[in-house]
């Protein structure tokens, strides 16, 4: 075997040095289609695409990996898909193949793949990879005869009645080489003497007629839909919605098929079209709608326009901005800016956009979409703090993934978010949020540029305020990643029989197992189990020592996994250069200069670690770049909560426990705190690592893949609840995190009704008071505990947000307690 652009010497001498030609090779042989070996190999794409088999698994996968001469792309044996749905097969890692077959197409000539069947998986990052110069420039393996097969060297899947692949972690980003865009727009001189107008099109509707062209702006763009499902005979299937007007007024268009991967990344609102051989038919009534009013605009709402491949083939022209006349009377794209002082004002529901300053970013999380047709798919979402000088209360966004991936991976605190077509949500007990809808677009530093909103006034009263800050005061506000879900439980428990759906839902102890089996890589849940609280044990974190000039102070450290299972025993400020924000006339950042004095943090038991703040300089698009400087044993039936002087854990537990734990049929050991589960402080210098951990895994490993380790996160300890269920048959750990800084991304809009820091009080409210910007006031571990005796055979609700985090790690999370007398009557207990 050979690679097409080598000879064949050469070939013969890489073989000699790789695992994977001598697989092949053995494979090749006419007695032998399957053998078991121990190649390692690194993992360099893994790639998903519907499954074209009647059962079993809805998804495929292909996986491209290299020894470090060839690389081979492997189909995925449908028996270790849970590999990919834990996140524990990921790019950028090593793995070894312990047993792999040749599986030929029997609906192509010349077509066949290697298909892994049973693998190991190594650690966190490869030790491959580093060594290879450049993964892309190494040969792609081919049998010899199949040199020809398009599947095995371009970017399609190895199962040949598949043409494209879908987002590893979701179905509505752009995927893979067929996502055209950037093409030129049109230069050339349009015949517009022969147009329609929208308004001319509903009464041309069901008759016999050929479609005059469009002339057309585009105002609003909805995300991509994928309905793809077994037995649907469409290679693309793909949908988009936008909204577009000329002068009588706008109308839905409608992107199918294969014309999505060619237009939709070329479409933009604020293009202007020019629409020839397009089809209508009657609106699909149920289905979301942007908001329009402000538009002042007539709505056509019973037809819509069709843009296919063939039946009749569209032709769609996209028309420069320099080509566009002023007398074609196209309208301009409005929008409908709101500051978070009137956010307060907005209605459930209502419509709006927003223009902020980020100042933290939650990790990346998964939930299951609530179809019932079709494979189970995901949404990805993430919340997002934004300030923009109007309050003293950020916007708390739900930002769900807008087909722009390239953006929502990057979206990090110190830029200039844009997010458009929000809907407010209102629960009570909560203050207002936002949440995306499918019409949202966000936009960040970097992606501003030309968008129709830089000359709106709203947006420029936002970067005039930006002038007045200093960037060294924003960044102590700053924080990225960790736990976090809002809104927080309310203050009644209720589960309605007649729309349980709406609810956290009550599961049975005996079914919480299977609920944290069956999630995975970072699907977030929420569940609520009946029980009693039968321990607590508080878990102290190793100190560290930072010096900052002469003065030393302790800092604690979250190990970068204290998630032991209960089967074990748990053992100055910075000189700054403050420089302005100054931004844009069109919506980017004056470049700015910061100077941090190096900060050594010496860890305990650990080395000295070297801190140091980069000068940064950030650039915008809304004005021209300018720069200005700017332990031990647990102590049962303790109801005081003594403490073992050498013993960095503390406990309580009931009377009971002690016989009840060796009763008990199920004990689930998930209680530890996670290093992921703790939001850190963002810094410049280490931007890429951060977002890197908050992001959700690639799909393609690049060299620019940081394999630093993040910072340590600063959290003073965890309490660990130990909740028996009510039949006392299961128990299970989950880890409680209190608020306990007003710092806390956590401790926006929590309800802060002081309390006397029980611990019944402290699980039901979430957070220790009174909270401030300074922990000094806050009752000692001791002293909490010292009041959990209280919890002695009490019957509670307890609500658990479990997350899977990756491989075998499981996040599960106590955010709130009820007592019976906090259940509504109306509960099915």
């Amino acid at each position: 075997m050979e690679d097409n652009s080598s000879c064949s010497s050469a070939g013969t001498a890489l073989s000699e040095a790789s695992f994977l030609q001598r697989t092949l090779e053995r494979l090749s042989s006419t007695q032998c289609l399957k053998v078991s070996t121990e190649a390692p190999v690194a993992v360099i794409a893994l790639q998903r695409y519907l499954s074209d088999q009647p059962e079993g698994q809805p998804d495929s996968y292909d996986v491209t990996v290299t020894d470090g001469v060839w690389r081979a792309k492997c189909s995925v044996h449908p028996a270790l898909n849970h590999l990919v749905h834990s996140n524990t097969l990921r790019t950028g890692t090593d793995v070894s193949i312990t047993q792999c077959s040749f599986v030929y197409s029997e609906r192509r000539l010349g077509h066949g793949y290697i298909c892994i069947e049973k693998l190991r998986c190594g650690g966190e990052m490869s030790a491959l990879l580093p060594r290879i110069q450049d993964v892309a420039s190494l040969p792609m393996m081919v049998k010899q005869g199949m040199e020809r097969s398009v599947e095995l060297q371009s970017d399609v899947p190895l199962q040949v009645s598949r043409k494209h692949y879908l987002s590893l972690w979701n179905n509505e980003d752009p995927e893979g080489d067929i996502w055209t865009s950037g093409s030129p727009s049109s230069h050339t001189v349009l015949d517009v003497s022969n147009i329609t107008l929208l308004s001319s099109l509903e009464s041309c509707f069901r008759n016999t007629w050929k479609p005059l062209p469009l002339l057309v702006k585009i105002i609003h763009k909805s995300r991509l839909r994928y309905y793809g499902k077994f037995g649907l005979k469409i290679d693309y299937p793909f949908q988009a919605y936008f909204e577009v007007a000329d002068q009588s007024g706008t109308m839905s268009l409608v992107l199918w098929n294969e014309l999505c991967p060619e237009f939709y990344q070329k479409l933009s609102v604020g293009t202007v079209l020019y629409i020839q051989n397009y089809s209508l038919k009657q609106s699909y009534s149920n289905r979301s709608r942007p908001q329009m009013d402000h538009h002042q605009m007539k709505t056509f709402h019973s037809v819509e326009i069709c843009l296919n491949a063939r039946n009749p083939t569209s032709v769609v022209t996209v028309v420069s901005a320099k080509s566009v006349l002023p007398q074609w009377g196209l309208p301009e794209v409005s929008y409908l800016f709101t500051t978070r002082l009137q956010l307060d004002e907005l209605s459930n529901n209502s419509a709006c956009d927003v223009i902020c300053l980020v100042t933290f970013v939650g990790r990346v999380e998964r939930v299951k979409s609530n179809g019932k047709k079709g494979p189970e798919k995901f949404w990805t979402y993430r919340w997002i703090h934004a300030v923009d000088g109007s309050s003293d209360r950020p916007f708390i966004l739900e930002v769900f993934s807008s087909s722009q991936p390239e953006v929502f991976s990057r979206i990090c605190p110190m830029t200039y978010l844009v997010c458009t077509q929000m809907r407010v949500c209102r629960v009570e007990g909560s203050l207002p949020y936002l949440t995306s809808s499918c019409e949202t677009e966000t936009f960040i530093t970097g992606y501003h540029k030309g968008q129709p909103y830089v000359s709106d006034p709203r947006v420029k009263t936002f970067i005039q305020w930006t002038k007045t800050l200093k960037d060294n005061v924003v960044l102590q506000k700053t924080s990225v990643g960790g736990h976090y879900c809002y809104p927080r439980p309310p203050q009644t428990f209720t589960q309605s029989m007649a729309d349980a759906s709406a609810q956290v839902p009550l599961v049975a102890a005996a079914d919480l197992k299977k609920e944290m089996e069956t999630l995975q890589y970072r699907e977030h849940k929420k569940v609520a189990i009946q029980g009693q609280i039968a321990a607590v044990r508080y878990t102290k974190h190793p100190k560290s020592t930072e010096s900052r000039g002469t003065e030393e102070r302790e800092v604690p450290d979250v190990a970068p996994d204290v998630c032991e299972p209960n089967t074990q025993d748990h053992p100055s400020t910075a000189e700054q250069t403050t420089a302005p924000i100054s931004t844009a006339e069109e919506i980017s950042v004056r470049g700015i200069k910061r100077r941090i004095q190096t900060r050594k943090v010496k860890q305990f038991s650990l080395n000295l670690r070297s801190m140091a703040a980069k000068r940064n300089r950030r650039s915008s698009e809304i004005e021209e770049e300018k720069e200005s400087d700017s332990g031990s044993e647990d102590t049962p039936n303790v109801a005081d909560s003594q403490q073992n002087q050498d013993s960095d854990v503390i406990s309580w537990e009931s009377s009971s426990w002690p016989k009840q734990k060796q009763e008990v049929s199920e004990y689930l050991c998930e209680g530890g705190l996670h290093q992921d589960s703790v939001s850190q402080r963002f810094t410049i210098d280490e931007k890429d690592v951060l977002l890197q951990r908050s992001n959700l895994q690639p799909t393609h490993w690049t060299p620019e893949q940081s394999a630093d380790t993040p910072p340590p996160v600063v959290c003073p300890g965890f309490y660990q609840v130990t909740i028996l269920g009510i039949n006392k048959q299961m128990a299970i750990d989950a880890a409680f995190l209190p608020v306990v800084s007003s710092d806390d991304p956590r401790a926006v809009a929590l309800p802060q009704d002081p309390h006397g820091n029980t611990m019944l009080s402290c699980l039901s409210s979430g957070f220790l008071c009174p909270l401030s910007h300074s922990q000094s006031t806050l009752p000692q571990p001791e002293e909490v505990l010292g009041s959990a005796g209280e919890l002695e055979d009490m019957h509670l609700v307890c609500i658990l947000d479990l997350c899977h985090l990756g491989g075998d790690r499981v996040e599960v999370l106590i955010s709130k307690v009820y007592r019976v007398t906090e259940v509504s009557k109306c509960t099915a207990l």
